[in-house]
């Protein structure tokens, strides 16, 4: 996958997503704020989600529109989205802006006019939340523009999972990653099994990455040693800004610590390598190695009594010890020196 010109892949670094969501608190100074936060931490994408509350649910304080339970309990649906949204005289300024900071931004469209709109200001991609995951029409309006594509796979089970990969392949989408995540907010790490990022990989066969709802960053950071190619992460301006998000979402230091631990970790996996690195080879001198432990004179025969393996290095290795007891030096050694092949005969 290629997003603006940036690689995704287990060969390039983590794609790292700072998703804005409902953290600007209906201020768009709060917005072109965490734009720049995000272009400061390190992060390689701002997300926005793009809806109306009347283009996502209904008007409604019936029982089934009403949340009981969370961060959100006793909200009616419309007015949690009425408050949580982006305006969409928003979008534009702040896609201009992002150009002008030099960092990629994107959105989640809700609706298909949520995707016209994205599609004017030529968003370079797309993601598709992970309730959305199960609505195969939008999902197919989406993947016609033949844009990267990016879906969340939480709540989903295997099967639908399946279905939104093979309609979004089907309707033109020829880069499409998924992520894996958890749907509560905040998430309990201990509700990841991050084990299914590689069974993901082997079932799907197209690139994984991680929505991550914790409220630290060892959960993502582990991600990246199970095959995550995209983390994305809910970001704040602050953690007590008292908006719909704020609480579980990361602030700059964390978010800055984020990037560059993402980051670290995926340079600790590296390759298969066997080899000494650079960085051992002044210790080699301190591998355990054989030296004599009390002075024989030429023409002796070697016995335990005179050698032991000990450190450092400069003698022969350790597992040639069976091989020189009852073989006869040809010179002197002295307690202390390196056991040497010149020190004594073939025979």
């Amino acid at each position: 996958m290629q997003i603006n010109g940036r690689n995704i892949s287990q060969a390039h670094p983590p794609f790292i997503v700072a998703e804005m969501s409902a953290n600007h608190n209906g201020k768009i100074e709060d917005a072109f704020r965490i734009i720049d936060m995000a272009k400061y931490c390190g992060a390689d994408a701002v997300k926005l989600q793009t809806y109306r509350p009347d283009t996502i649910t209904l008007d409604m304080n019936t029982p089934d529109f009403i949340i009981e339970e969370g961060l959100y309990a006793g909200m009616s649906l419309f007015d949690l989205y009425n408050l949580a949204q982006t305006p969409w005289e928003w979008h534009q300024p702040l896609f201009e802006y992002a150009l002008s900071q030099n960092i990629t931004i994107f959105s989640s469209p809700f609706d298909n006019t949520a995707v016209d709109l994205l599609e004017d200001l030529n968003s370079p991609a797309y993601k598709i939340a992970s309730f959305e995951a199960i609505d195969l029409p939008l999902i197919k309006y989406v993947a016609k523009t033949k844009k990267p594509l990016i879906i969340s796979t939480g709540i989903a089970n295997f099967e639908e999972i399946q279905e939104a990969i093979e309609v979004a392949k089907e309707n033109g989408c020829k880069e499409l990653a998924i992520l894996h995540c958890v749907s509560s907010y905040p998430a309990p790490s201990s509700d990841y099994n991050l084990k299914t990022l590689l069974d993901m990989r082997d079932k799907f066969r197209i690139l994984v990455g991680l929505s991550d709802h914790t409220t630290d960053n060892i959960t993502a950071i582990s991600s990246i040693a199970l095959g995550a190619s995209i983390v994305e992460k809910h970001v704040t301006l602050d953690k007590l800004g008292g908006g719909p998000d704020d609480s579980f979402s990361l602030d700059s230091n964390d978010l800055k610590k984020l990037c560059l631990e993402l980051k670290i970790a995926w340079e600790s996996l590296g390759k298969v390598d066997y080899e000494v690195k650079s960085s051992e080879k002044a210790n080699i001198k301190f591998r355990r190695s054989l030296y004599y432990v009390k002075n024989i004179e030429s023409g002796q025969i070697i016995t335990k009594e005179h050698i032991r393996s000990v450190r450092p290095g400069y003698g022969l290795a350790p597992k040639n010890l069976e091989n020189i007891i009852g073989k006869k030096v040809i010179k002197s050694c002295t307690k202390g020196s390196p056991v040497l092949a010149s020190n004594f005969s073939k025979n």
